[in-house]
């Protein structure tokens, strides 16, 4: 694992910080939106506000793991747009996309997208100690709070004024959801992100009522799995399992979790998350991960983020239950598998989206758009640098 957290830093050091370093829009703002899979970039294609959202992350949280300065302008560069651009100061919220010159160009507003912009400028909160960036985090947590949540947990898409509105963006595979798991699972995370810079009984409550929902409405015992898409009152719409978020799920969750401190609560949760990473280590696994299961029939492609969250689940599994060489081993061969076939070896290459069964990338897929992001690698890369500190020796 010590190894495997050495070739990450260096992944993230050579790698992935240049490649969306050099993304940066020095006359618009922001960072650009597109480049296609033969890596010509698009300077006036959209700039999706999640993206830029999971940029700011990005720079923020790798400064703060590399403890270099160098990397805070790009930080702040993304905060700016953010809080210029992105964000309506009109009718509060962020919205879906804006133009490549900052101009609104979907202005729906998402829970989904408010949650990783709190997740974003708690972490440059937690970088920088600028208030403001602390202030606009809470500000989004409140009018998560008051306008996209109902007695049942958390709602879905809403016009630019918060009028409910139907959530294609959200939904997949034939069917229109009114709640999903996604969305639950990355305000959790958002929050969580939040708690990390300013701990308050207001926050801890919203994660515990998130933690609640999902043990309860979102894990089914029965098929150690989450459900996907579901009705208002939490009827599953569809036979589906997302092995991806699953494994996602079963380490990230952990980590908001403990950073309660509640120790019964912990365990109730930390069993859950084992059972999810056993499952999706026993039925989906052969050296990379599948994609998901739908009504029977396994998507085989290897997707870039399932890849990074899978190495990241079966590592927490290992830290947690030691005699679990089964999830280390698993680890370290996605490791293999991703410098293998998921890196872009290319001149000015980052990850590549998807592959087939065989391992042969999908030309039709970009390099960047609003959803392909430093958000997953570059997470992986920095959690196995926080969980193996002696490879700064």
């Amino acid at each position: 694992m010590q190894r495997i957290a050495q070739a990450a830093r260096t992944m993230l050091a050579d790698r992935l910080l240049p490649f969306w370093k050099s993304l940066r829009d020095g006359e618009y703002g922001g960072y650009c939106g597109y480049m296609d899979f033969d890596l010509r970039l698009d300077r006036q294609a959209e700039k999706g506000c999640i993206l830029n959202s999971r940029i700011l992350w990005f720079f923020s949280e790798a400064a703060m793991v590399l403890k270099d300065d160098s990397i805070i302008p790009y930080a702040r560069h993304a905060c700016r747009f953010l809080t210029e651009k992105c964000l309506d100061r009109e009718e509060g919220g962020v919205y879906w996309s804006v133009s490549f010159d900052g101009q609104p160009l979907d202005a729906t507003k998402h829970t989904y997208n408010q949650a990783f912009a709190i997740y974003a400028l708690s972490a440059y909160y937690r970088l920088t100690g600028e208030a403001e960036a602390l202030a606009l985090a809470k500000n989004l947590f409140d009018l998560i709070e008051t306008r996209c949540a109902d007695s049942g947990g958390y709602l879905e898409a809403f016009t630019r004024d918060f009028r409910p509105a139907s959530n294609e963006k959200l939904s997949e595979n034939g069917i229109m959801a009114e709640r999903t798991m996604n969305t639950l699972l990355h305000v959790f995370e958002g929050y969580s992100g939040l708690y990390q810079a300013g701990k308050s009984p207001e926050i801890s409550a919203a994660m515990e009522r998130i933690l609640d929902i999902y043990a309860s409405k979102v894990y089914n015992p029965r098929l150690r799995r989450q459900e996907v898409f579901f009705d208002k009152d939490y009827r599953t719409l569809i036979d589906l399992t997302s092995y991806g978020h699953d494994i996602e799920s079963s380490w990230l969750i952990d980590w908001g979790c403990g950073l309660l401190e509640n120790p019964a609560l912990t365990e109730k949760i930390a069993a859950i998350n084992s059972a999810l990473a056993d499952s999706v280590l026993r039925t989906a696994f052969n050296g990379s991960l599948a994609n998901e299961c739908e009504r029977g029939v396994v998507d085989t492609h290897r997707v870039w983020w399932v890849q990074a969250e899978a190495l990241l689940g079966f590592v927490n599994e290992y830290g947690k239950h030691p005699d679990r060489t089964d999830c280390r081993d698993a680890a370290a061969s996605l490791w293999r598998y991703i410098t293998e076939k998921v890196e872009d070896r290319r001149p000015g290459g980052e990850w590549f989206w998807r592959l087939d069964e065989a391992g042969e990338p999908d030309r039709e897929k970009p390099v960047v758009e609003p959803w392909k992001c430093p958000y997953h690698n570059g997470r992986m890369c920095m959690e196995l640098i926080r969980r193996n500190p002696d490879v700064f020796v």
